[in-house]
């Protein structure tokens, strides 16, 4: 604490809250406290957390300020974060109460830890000695005498709990209570990792030197699907564990992580924090108080993870960093990938951009010389790229309500005979993205939202995606009460399903979409079992595009390859283009085997996207899509910022957006340009009118600035709800 600030007890003090009122003074408690330190202090009637964010600087009388009720039993947030947490509440305009929340999002942190009970040695073996008692004391013994629960003890041990119990009988073992927040094992980088082709070598060593440097930089990793990026990566985490510090990897998503953690624990030889909305309360507590301590080497978690208060966070990596769910849209609107970037400057530390697709920001950045860049050309060990062709469905013989070519099905029969799996991939959940009644034309509607319901026969449910509202299928129209009228219109992973069961009726077939799973442990179950190879027909959404191996897997069949190249979403070509390279890599990364083969069922075979993706000149196409983007002055060339606001009224909405954009001097004083306001594409959710505006800047432009003098003095009416979305990464 020799470099932190510290205040003496009565000292003036400024503590931000996690409560929208900015910075108030407060007095120093009894024993005085760090700056840094979280707080709980009064504010009116209540009691509320907050941080000791530096001297206090306000003219209130000293004498009628009110003292910090007590200081919380945690390591204070650090100057890195504190700094990191300002300029990402400056770069995305979001308050930085609304930000400091983020960084304390762990279940009561104003709580003195809970007690367990723990085992530990306490005395000589005992006089009798068993085959059982032996096997408890040497998993103490390999262990370095590590403390341990009653039941986890029994179970490395491979015995019942009465032997333990018999062991702290006899006095050569003792329970007592100890704190649940346990520091985490201690992972071993001198543990050998897996032997590395030269190209993963030089990958490897190129980014632990830059770990061991200390400093800050950003690598963007590149390799196709199974060159063995994360053998690569975990190698600059052995790095940075070497050095002392702490290393943070990002996954999209949570199903990933079970298979990637057993990864790290075959590397390390102990298992890392892990940190997503499916870990438990206590299990979240523990790991945010171990990151601030410094007694967790790596974490591995979900976008929030960024806000850990890591004592010394030596290197982020971000996998799949390309992956869309790195971005998120409530409450604080940012992007994971680049706020990560953010988090490695101010923490001076190393940043790698891991994917086989990346983003085009991260593609140009390296281009420039912003970001190092290392290429991974090809697979691990003997594992061949899958060949790639189109199915053109102008020339396929298919019956109406099939979706499945007669060539695809033929390939997946040849797979079948030989014993191996294919996957059909359709990027559309449910079993119908609508139904319409066929006496009135009616579409069945959410109620709450302007979207179409969609039907989920396996629930037999009608789903909004918006909203999450749902109802039973209903037999009758509901506009026209007309029975029997009701049709799915469109496809969906159920409705495959159904034709893969009348098509090939003796086939296992599993269905991978998130909504058919309750749990994440149900998810990580069945992509187990699939990976055991206890399934020959995989049917999934882009959650099977997603970082996992399935040895015999030699087949992927793309079903509606034309899904998302169409509509004026302007990353609508980058998004599909990355989604069925990523889909197309899973086939056939089995070393020593025969190349798989992905078939892109299309109407389009010569569409730029599709002609692409098959001559794997991936160059080419980010040498054209950003050639594209620079014509038109877009991301990554120019900026965008987009505004949303929603009412449950729609007078009021528009009235409100009218006046708003009559009063943007600001923005076009910038050199920006504002469009709208215009309903949102989706106008209605939750019961809420939407109405957005867009900022369009040159790249350069002030435009955080712009928008806080336009924004700032404004009074919202009641229930108006306002959000800036910087870079935004979704237009609905």
């Amino acid at each position: 604490m020799d470099d932190v600030s510290f205040y003496q007890q009565g000292a003036r003090i400024g503590v931000l809250t996690t409560e929208p009122v900015g910075l108030l003074d407060y007095l120093a408690p009894e024993g005085g406290v760090a700056e840094g330190q979280i707080v709980v202090c009064p504010l009116g009637p209540r009691r509320v957390m907050g941080v000791v964010w530096g001297r206090g600087e306000g003219s209130f009388d000293l004498a009628k300020l009110r003292p910090v009720a007590r200081a919380v039993d945690a390591a204070p947030l650090s100057a890195e974060l504190r700094d990191f947490l300002g300029r990402a509440a400056e770069y995305t305009l979001t308050p930085l109460p609304t930000m400091l929340r983020m960084a304390m999002r762990a279940p009561d942190l104003d709580k003195p830890p809970a007690e367990r009970r723990i085992i530990m040695r306490a005395g000589p073996e005992p006089s009798r000695m068993t085959e059982a008692r032996q096997a408890v004391m040497r998993v103490i013994d390999e262990h370095g005498g590590a403390s341990f629960a009653p039941s986890e003890l029994a179970q490395l041990a491979g015995v019942g709990s009465s032997v333990v119990k018999g062991l702290v009988a006899a006095g050569t073992l003792a329970e007592m209570s100890a704190p649940k927040d346990l520091p985490y094992p201690r992972l071993d980088p001198e543990l050998p990792g897996k032997a590395l082709a030269p190209d993963q070598e030089i990958a490897a060593e190129a980014l632990s030197a830059a770990v061991a440097a200390g400093s800050y930089g950003t690598t963007l990793l590149r390799g196709v699907t199974g060159s063995g990026k994360t053998e690569v990566y975990l190698e600059a985490v052995a790095a940075c564990l070497r050095a002392g510090r702490q290393a943070l990897v990002l996954l999209p998503e949570i199903a990933l992580s079970a298979a990637f953690l057993d990864r790290v624990e075959a590397r390390f030889g102990a298992r890392p924090g892990e940190w997503h909305s499916g870990v438990s309360r206590t299990e979240r507590r523990r790991l945010w108080h171990m990151s601030g301590s410094g007694d967790v080497g790596l974490v591995v978690g979900a976008r929030s993870a960024l806000f850990l208060p890591f004592r010394d966070l030596g290197l982020i990596v971000v996998d799949e960093e390309h992956d869309s769910s790195y971005k998120q849209e409530d409450t604080v609107y940012y992007s994971a990938r680049d706020m990560a970037v953010l988090r490695g400057h101010t923490a001076s530390a190393q940043v790698v951009l891991a994917s086989a697709t990346p983003s085009l920001e991260s593609w140009v950045n390296a281009a420039s010389g912003k970001y190092q860049r290392l290429d991974l050309r090809s697979r691990y060990g003997q594992a061949e790229l899958p060949d790639m062709a189109t199915v053109d469905l102008r020339a396929e013989d298919m019956p109406g309500g099939s979706w499945i070519s007669p060539t695809l099905a033929h390939a997946v029969e040849t797979r079948r005979a030989r014993g191996e799996q294919s996957l059909l991939f359709l990027n559309r959940r449910g079993y119908a993205p609508v139904t319409v009644c066929r006496a009135c034309g009616e579409q069945i509607g959410c109620q709450q939202c302007d979207a179409r319901m969609v039907e989920h026969r396996f629930q037999n449910r009608l789903v909004c995606h918006q909203c999450g509202e749902s109802r039973p299928i209903p037999t009758e129209c509901p506009a026209c009460g007309v029975e029997g009228k009701l049709a799915p219109v469109g496809p969906g992973v159920e409705r495959l399903a159904e034709e893969v069961a009348i098509r090939f009726p003796d086939a296992k077939t599993t269905v991978l979409s998130s909504d058919l799973f309750g749990s994440a442990r149900a998810l990580k179950q069945a992509i187990a079992e699939i990976a055991q190879g206890d399934t020959e027909i995989i049917i999934g959404t882009q959650l099977v595009a997603k970082g996992h191996n399935f040895p015999r897997l030699t087949l992927v069949g793309v079903i509606d390859a034309d899904l998302g190249l169409q509509g004026a979403d302007l990353r609508a070509a980058e998004r599909s283009f990355q989604l069925m390279r990523q889909v197309a890599g899973r086939a056939g990364r089995q070393p020593g085997a025969e190349p798989g083969l992905a078939l892109l069922q299309t109407h389009q075979p010569d569409h730029p996207v599709i002609r692409s993706i098959l001559s794997g000149d991936d160059e080419g196409f980010w040498e054209a899509e950003s050639g594209m983007r620079r014509a038109a002055g877009m991301p990554p060339f120019g900026r965008l910022a987009g505004i949303i606001m929603s009412h449950p009224d729609s007078a009021v909405l528009n009235a409100f957006a009218r006046d708003l954009a009559a009063r943007a001097d600001p923005i076009r004083e910038a050199g920006a340009e504002l469009y709208g306001p215009a309903p949102a594409p989706i106008a209605r959710i939750r019961g809420r009118h939407r109405m957005r505006m867009l900022i369009h800047a040159p790249r350069q432009a002030a435009i955080q600035k712009a928008i806080s003098d336009w924004l700032d003095p404004v009074k919202l009416p009641t229930n108006m709800r306002l959000s800036v979305d910087i870079d935004p990464q979704s237009f609905l």
